[in-house]
């Protein structure tokens, strides 16, 4: 047997040095827009992207919702309605100034996508008449029928569509490059962002960004609580590699981060226990409103938020009497009563009323057009669910008008998952920002999923866009401030130190470790000895094992780097659960030595960063943002008058 040879040139120890007005590092959906608005501008735009952009981030695959498109024509809501409702549903402990940005500039985006080659409208026709469509416009509505502000869209249609418009506008786009270190100095007494350090995943080329401005639009954390060796590609919900190396860059150069103690009981896993996302049956979020049936076929009823019970499909997707609107999508599960949507009777009640596990989806108890909505254009557009879902079953000889889909679990979740295995879902948290959604640090901007209180596709475009908007005023009014060598030697060092173990720990093992220190130490409950236990326990990973990490090819370095972050983050997330000196239903959090639940004097903002090397925390009020709607149009003149582009 020949001896298998890596395909890729051997170029560790090159540099290669790029300087830009913007760089953009994650090319998702919110790089791929915060780029192509700094492009529009005239600047000079870097995208750095791990994987292949065409592809990459999220919602590189596709996605089905567009949420909160407030200025659509067909919407019957403004923004200020839908930010504001997002705001006082989650208690005030939310993102007002990114929900309105969404709110308010998600239906430009979408136009842009449009523009560019995205599918955004029923061209086809397919489904002429139906309840969720708009006939003049030909755009497809989800969720509220009545109020039209989450569009059906053609997600996996916008990735290819954003690249190629990106390369025409000249943004030089840099594949296969792993970020991992912000570059900073010291500017007349401040820190100021002034580049990023990289790697190239194939070759271990090391590449230095050096820029005016900074944009992070990289992953939300993941694989702290979640983690299975053996099926590695079905760890989380969000691709393997989008595990949150943004955030312990940022932590690691002193970027101030909000709300860290929160997370949720996991939702959509497969690591080892669950299903992949969406391909159970459920009717939630992709399959709303499905029909639900028990195991004797007897069909769960929907009720509405008043516990009235609805008779007919339609039902489902209008408001209440005496409501205005309701709220569904990724960050709402049990939403306050003004905002609560039709929803199946609760669990709970239905064992009480003798309903019989399992659950089932049966679609065929839905119109035609409903059924075929879901199965074909959700189910096909939203995240990995073109092959693995919609291909395989119909390969298979699923037929949804005739078969009924299994729930597992007691939900619309993909496995029953015990409360210490967690994940950062719900409008998480994040990067703490200003209304220029610029960080602590000057010229370093951030946008969609590394922001506090991050939302879906929609929420990543918009903020996406206005982060570049921000930036490239802000590299206009500087200079290329000159950077210090000794961060890039250090960080080289770094980077390569596995690479030189020959024999050692492998990535697995390590983070295999951390989500087992992070269920135990950092779960559903809490308390100050759990959390002291947990960071003793991480601190002796990094000084045991991390020195020990081996690496044989530039494939196990990329997953080892990613893990060294995941540590990074773990020891944040810990560090920021003991400067919680309370629980809180708004954030997840439960502390058994702090019982006391969202007491008035802990009801704001906690901020964590780093400073010589020690956490250090902030207290920021709530609605520090002021009005939303005047606000943002003091900050966006430009924008407003200027055709929002």
């Amino acid at each position: 047997m020949s001896e298998i040879k890596w395909p890729y040139a051997n170029e560790f120890g090159q540099e290669e040095h790029i300087e830009s007005d913007v760089l953009v590092l994650g090319g998702g959906i919110a790089g791929c827009f915060a780029a192509l608005a700094a492009a529009r501008r005239g600047e000079r735009v870097v995208l750095v992207e791990k994987g292949a952009t065409v592809r990459s981030g999220a919602a590189g695959t596709g996605f089905d919702h567009w949420e909160s498109a407030c200025t659509n024509p067909c919407s019957k809501v403004t923004s200020k309605e839908i930010a504001e409702a997002y705001v006082d549903e989650q208690d005030h402990l939310s993102n007002g100034i990114a929900h309105y940005i969404c709110c308010e500039e998600g239906w430009d985006r979408l136009v842009d996508l449009e523009e560019i080659g995205g599918k955004i409208r029923d061209t086809d026709d397919e489904f002429v008449g139906a309840d969720f469509r708009d006939e003049e416009t030909k755009l497809m509505f989800a969720y509220d029928y009545e109020n039209k502000f989450t569009l059906r869209v053609w997600g996996k249609t916008f990735k290819p569509a954003l690249l190629a418009e990106l390369k025409r506008l000249g943004v030089k786009v840099c594949d296969y490059t792993e970020a991992t270190a912000l570059l900073t100095a010291n500017v007349n007494g401040k820190k100021r962002g002034v580049g990023a350090i990289g790697m190239d995943t194939h070759t271990g080329k090391i590449r230095v960004f050096h820029s005016k401005s900074t944009i992070l639009t990289m992953s939300r954390p993941a694989r702290l609580w979640l983690f299975n060796a053996d099926l590695p590609g079905l760890c989380e919900f969000r691709p393997f590699n989008s595990i949150g190396s943004g955030h312990a860059m940022g932590y690691r150069v002193g970027m101030e981060f909000t709300m860290m103690e929160k997370s949720v009981r996991a939702e959509f896993s497969a690591a080892g226990s669950s299903f992949p996302p969406y391909s159970a049956g459920n009717n939630h979020n992709t399959w709303y409103a499905c029909t639900m049936v028990d195991s004797r076929g007897v069909e769960i009823p929907y009720l509405d938020r008043d516990g009235n019970e609805l008779k007919t499909v339609k039902e489902r997707f209008y408001p209440a009497p005496g409501q205005k609107f309701f709220l569904k999508g990724g960050v709402i599960d049990e939403p306050k009563y003004e905002y609560r949507g039709p929803e199946t009777v609760p669990f709970d009640e239905l064992m009480k009323r003798g309903y019989k596990l399992p659950f089932y989806a049966d679609m065929s108890r839905l119109p035609k057009q409903e059924r075929d909505v879901i199965w074909g254009m959700m189910i096909g557009n939203e995240g990995k669910t073109a092959v693995p879902v919609l291909d395989y079953y119909n390969r298979r000889g699923f037929d949804p008008a005739k078969k009924a889909m299994q729930v597992y679990g007691t939900g619309w979740t993909s496995a029953s998952f015990s409360d210490d295995e967690r994940q950062l879902f719900g409008a998480p948290g994040g990067i703490m920002h200003d209304w220029d959604l610029k960080t602590n640090i000057d010229g370093i901007y951030a946008a969609g999923d590394q922001l506090f209180g991050s939302d879906c596709a929609g929420f990543a475009a918009a903020t996406g866009y206005y982060a570049g908007r921000k930036a490239s005023a802000y590299s206009d009014s500087i200079e290329l401030t000159p950077y210090d060598r000794k961060q890039v030697d250090d960080e080289i060092e770094r980077l390569y130190a596995p690479m030189y173990v020959e024999e050692g720990y492998s990535w697995k093992e390590l983070n295999w470790a951390i989500t087992k220190c992070m269920r135990n130490y950092c779960g559903a409950i809490k308390n100050e000895a759990l959390l002291v236990q947990g960071l003793d326990l991480l601190k002796s990973y990094r000084e045991e094992i991390v020195p020990q990490l081996s690496c044989h090819n530039t494939h196990d370095l990329v997953r080892t780097h990613e893990v060294l972050d995941i540590l990074e983050v773990a020891e944040m997330i810990i560090e920021a659960c003991r400067m919680r000196k309370s629980s809180s239903k708004t954030l997840n959090f439960t502390r058994s030595d702090y019982p006391e639940m969202d007491p008035s004097e802990d009801h704001h903002f906690i901020t964590i960063h780093k400073e010589n090397g020690v956490p250090v925390r902030g207290d920021i009020e709530l609605d520090y943002f002021g009005d939303l709607k005047s606000e943002y149009e003091k900050h966006n003149q430009d924008y407003i008058n200027g055709g929002k582009k």
